[in-house]
């Protein structure tokens, strides 16, 4: 048994924010993480992040309100409002904060931290580092983290929490290079794990982000929040569908259909390429069903040649060279084949503005968790801005709750039991007559997801998928480990978080399936209008063992912004 005050499950932006913030406060504060954290999936956002900093001259006047009110009216007005006025509040010294520590951002020539467009915004807000905005921000905090001598616990595979008495003690954790269970505890947990992107097969997201903090608390009995709520970035790659940021647009970049038509025109006249993740996501889509793909391939391009080569060098360099490494096409002198693909979980474990969540020490930050300040479509610009903000608040509250109470979490007469009870469900997974293949279920769970609970649903689709993912699960009880052995068993990783995956699906096709409106990246063909009067609410999926998920729903937080079409 390893002990530590506060163990931070995950070590990207939000984890390793959190952790700073403990240990500044004095807290003896422990990272696990699959990777090391400078290979954690914040570093493939590229765009930029959030804060109305005003320091770009079309924006002097912009504000912490107008910000909250962009992104209020992006959520199709189920972010819960406060929340989010609070991060866009935070967000201003969050970034000062940032650039104080060394984060290299672009700047525009009188010296001030550059900013530009972005979908959905008022102003342009969002401030970058060329295309490498996460790259530089995750760096910047492993340095800090690096310099605080904060304990990082790499390599570790997180599968369980502890819980006893209704209270988390704790994780149990897979050592990847040593082999074997054990349990890491401590007076409070944060699970800052990422999103579920994997549970879909046209993704953004990196191999790690499966859901499986998500699932962990889900497991424990903590609702997930919204789950149905499942962005589809607009612009991927056609053939690997690696993301090209929304920075292409921000720069000026076209969305272009076989006619050479900007067709973006049809759907949002004065946003243009500029409208919300979801509206744009949509209209590609449209404009491919209806036949004005490219040559009548299921793909449109994103035109950057007239940027010109010495602006895609200096604000677009890591764009060129992902269309160049892995779409064959240089954006200088050829448009990109795109496709939108599933991208971020606006969904997640259901917290408070601090990270707490209903379990007695356990918090949660980042994609992983809900606050909500997304809603049903989160801007862009805004994921970033979401794991320094609340990571930073879920140290500061893990932190006050460590230090305003006597230790409790110290060696007892339950020490060892929760490996023990892990190390067993694995001898039983590669003791069974196993009849199915895991991978086999994974891979047909992840083309549910994309055939079923895409950017377009209607309920015939939907419980037909329900349905499909209902058998899955069942399926995967008769799956057996292909590998035991002790050290990087990934075949015993894989297979174990798949159930958490499975969960999660069932999680976001249940609250999808129930919800009958359209309203944000929801979009149903055969409830095609918002319906505030019935369905202004958050969804709760409470786990219910091998059954779908019990739903349940709170209000959403209002008050600030009385909710009004969205036109962009």
């Amino acid at each position: 048994m390893i002990h530590h005050q506060l163990i931070v499950v995950g070590g990207g932006l939000a984890g390793l924010r959190a952790a700073i913030e403990a240990k500044d406060a004095g807290v003896d504060v422990a990272i696990l993480s699959q990777v090391h954290p400078g290979r954690s999936h914040s570093g493939a956002a590229q765009g930029g992040v959030n804060a109305a900093l005003a320091n770009h001259p079309e924006g002097h006047d912009d504000n912490p309100e107008k910000h909250a009110f962009d992104t209020v009216k992006g959520s199709d007005y189920l972010a819960d409002q406060h929340a989010a006025l609070q991060m866009t509040t935070d967000a201003v010294p969050a970034i000062y904060e940032l650039e104080h520590m060394g984060c290299p951002f672009s700047r525009f020539d009188d010296g001030r931290i550059a900013q530009r467009p972005f979908g959905g915004a008022g102003y342009p807000r969002t401030c970058y580092g060329a295309d490498k905005t996460g790259q530089y921000m995750l760096h910047t905090l492993v340095e800090q983290a690096y310099k605080r001598h904060i304990t990082m616990y790499i390599e570790w595979f997180v599968c369980r929490l502890i819980v006893e008495d209704g209270v988390c003690r704790g994780v149990v954790a897979y050592s990847m290079t040593k082999g074997g269970f054990e349990e890491f505890r401590g007076e409070a947990v944060i699970i800052a794990t990422g999103g579920a992107g994997r549970t879909y097969s046209t993704t953004t997201n990196a191999i790690i982000s499966t859901g499986g903090g998500a699932a962990m608390a889900y497991h424990a009995g903590v609702p997930l929040k919204d789950m149905e709520f499942v962005q589809f970035h607009p612009t991927t790659l056609y053939t690997t569908h690696i993301l090209m940021t929304e920075g292409c647009r921000g720069e000026g970049g076209y969305l272009l259909n076989r006619d050479g038509e900007r067709f973006m025109a049809k759907y949002a006249p004065k946003a243009m390429e500029l409208a919300p993740r979801d509206i744009t996501a949509r209209a590609i889509q449209t404009e491919i069903d209806e036949g004005r793909g490219i040559d009548g391939k299921a793909y449109v391009y994103l035109d950057l040649r007239h940027l010109g080569a010495e602006k895609l060098a200096e604000r677009l360099p890591g764009t060129r060279d992902l269309a160049i490494h892995f779409e064959g096409v240089d954006p200088v002198y050829e448009p990109i084949p795109i496709v939108p693909g599933q991208h971020y979980t606006m969904g997640g474990i259901d917290t408070d503005v601090d990270g707490r969540t209903s379990m007695p020490g356990l918090l949660a930050a980042g994609e992983c968790a809900c606050v909500s300040v997304h809603g049903a479509n989160r801007l862009g610009g805004n994921s970033l801005l979401e794991t320094i903000v609340f990571g930073r608040r879920a140290g500061t509250a893990a932190a006050r709750d460590i230090l305003g109470h006597e230790r409790s979490s110290g060696p007892d007469g339950n020490v060892g039991a929760a490996a023990a009870a892990v190390e067993a469900y694995v001898d039983d997974l590669a003791s069974r007559e196993g009849t199915e293949d895991a991978y086999a279920v994974r891979e047909e769970m992840t083309e549910v997801m994309r055939a079923h609970f895409g950017i377009f649903r209607d309920e015939a689709t939907m419980k037909a998928g329900l349905d499909k993912l209902v058998a899955l699960k069942a399926r995967l009880k008769k799956a057996k480990l292909r590998h035991t052995g002790g050290v990087w068993n990934l075949d015993m990783i894989r297979t174990m978080e798949l159930e958490g995956m499975l969960d999660v699906a069932l999680a976001i096709a249940s609250g999808a399936l129930v919800r009958t409106e359209s309203r944000g990246s929801h979009a149903r063909t055969d409830w095609d209008k918002r319906d505030d009067e019935r369905w202004l609410r958050h969804t709760l999926a409470c786990y219910e063992g091998d059954d779908p998920p019990k739903l349940d729903y709170t209000p959403v937080d209002m008050g600030l912004f009385e909710p009004q079409e969205r036109k962009y």
